[in-house]
């Protein structure tokens, strides 16, 4: 008998407090890297109602107004108004910075770049399936999907009355494992006063849900209970309403809680982290797994010790979706790509930033996007 069961995901706006913090620490760290590809930086952003604290290590030759790029990401969001709680025109900058330890830095940095250490121990996990196009799960798609619209359509019609704060959420019936239909979305959107709540109902489902469906369309089958600012009132958000913090969103940043996590943020971290750095190889290679028609989900499991180059495990499940052996799979993956620090940023183009912004990263998602280099299945006719 078919067994069915729900799966949820969820995915924030960026106007989300915790996710403005994300872009803060980015957008920061892509200003850095621009001027020193060296640059070693760990920082975090801390959010409230007109305040942003920026801490964390941070080890570089290059100048920045760090205070100036906080304002102009809070804006670019648009949050640009006292109405709106949160005004970056005049949102106050503390600063809470030091250097990077040399214990951690004798590590990282040595003589030959090809022998540089990780810079962090840890587990990292890659994931892809095939349920997408972008062979991400469905749910986590369709909830970016629906964050993202209304982020355009927010700066595209002001009139309509929506603030950047929002989340999105989608539950998807698996029927024996396979995606079949969406249960229920819920979409809480941040409004002016002046928007009753029939306008906020008629105007998500109109110009997000919509659209949306359009994309999945056989995943609609007309009857998706719907839950749209369910407290019938959302006029305050971002940190007005709630501190925003860099790396409470790892969940939306990764697979929407349908893969495993290793507990790393990636936002304000420069690649030689490879709590940032070994995610992106690892979703990199399950993608290339599941391209190459080898599996049809795949896991990948990356872990180091501090200082050290080589990964201590490299781990695949591919959950029996699979004729070849695992172990199979992984000696394929360790003799295509090396899996030490330095030619991760360089196979990916980490360093880069003609190739990557991470402010990107930072807003729908760290993966599932086919412009971020991790996202290319070149590795594919190879592995097959």
């Amino acid at each position: 008998m078919a067994e069915t069961r729900l799966f949820t995901s969820e995915s924030v706006t960026e106007g989300h407090p915790d996710k403005l913090a994300d872009q803060i620490s980015d957008a920061i760290l892509d200003e850095l890297l621009k001027q020193d590809p060296k640059s070693r930086v760990a920082l975090e952003t801390f959010l409230t109602r007109g305040l942003a604290v920026i801490g964390g290590e941070l080890t570089t030759e290059a100048y920045v107004e760090i205070a100036d790029i906080v304002r102009k990401t809070i804006c670019d969001v648009g949050y640009v108004h006292t109405d709106f709680g949160f005004d970056g025109h005049t949102t106050g900058v503390m600063l809470a910075i030091q250097k990077q330890s040399p214990d951690i830095n004798q590590g990282v940095d040595r003589t030959r770049p090809e022998d540089q250490g990780a810079g962090d121990q840890g587990m990292m996990f890659g994931f892809a399936c095939n349920e997408t196009e972008s062979l991400m799960p469905l749910p986590v798609t369709i909830a970016h999907r629906l964050t993202k619209l209304y982020a355009d359509l927010r700066s595209s019609n002001p009139e309509l009355g929506f603030r950047p704060d929002g989340k999105s959420q989608v539950t998807i019936a698996y029927v024996d494992g396979k995606p079949q239909y969406i249960e229920t979305i819920v979409f809480s959107a941040q409004h002016d006063e002046a928007v009753s709540q029939t306008e906020v109902e008629d105007r998500i489902r109109e110009h997000v849900v919509r659209p949306a469906l359009r994309e999945f369309a056989q995943f609609d089958r007309g009857n998706v209970k719907y839950h749209i600012n369910p407290t019938g009132k959302f006029v305050i958000g971002g940190p007005q309403a709630d501190t925003g913090v860099t790396g409470r969103k790892i969940i939306v940043d990764t697979y929407g809680g349908y893969a495993r996590h290793g507990g790393g943020a990636f936002s304000g971290k420069d690649p030689s982290k490879v709590d940032r750095s070994a995610a992106y190889v690892a979703r990199y290679l399950a993608k290339n797994v599941v391209a190459a028609g080898l599996a049809e989900k795949c896991e990948i499991q990356l872990a180091y010790a501090i200082g050290v180059a080589e990964p201590v495990s490299v781990y695949v499940d591919t959950f029996g979706t699979s004729s070849l052996d695992p172990s199979e799979i992984s000696k394929r993956l360790r003799s295509a790509v090396d899996l030490r620090p330095y030619f991760i940023i360089s196979k990916l183009s980490l360093l880069d930033p003609t190739k990557i912004t991470y402010l990107d990263t930072a807003k729908n998602g760290h993966f599932g996007n086919p412009v971020f280099p991790w996202e290319q299945t070149d590795l594919a006719a190879s592995l097959a």
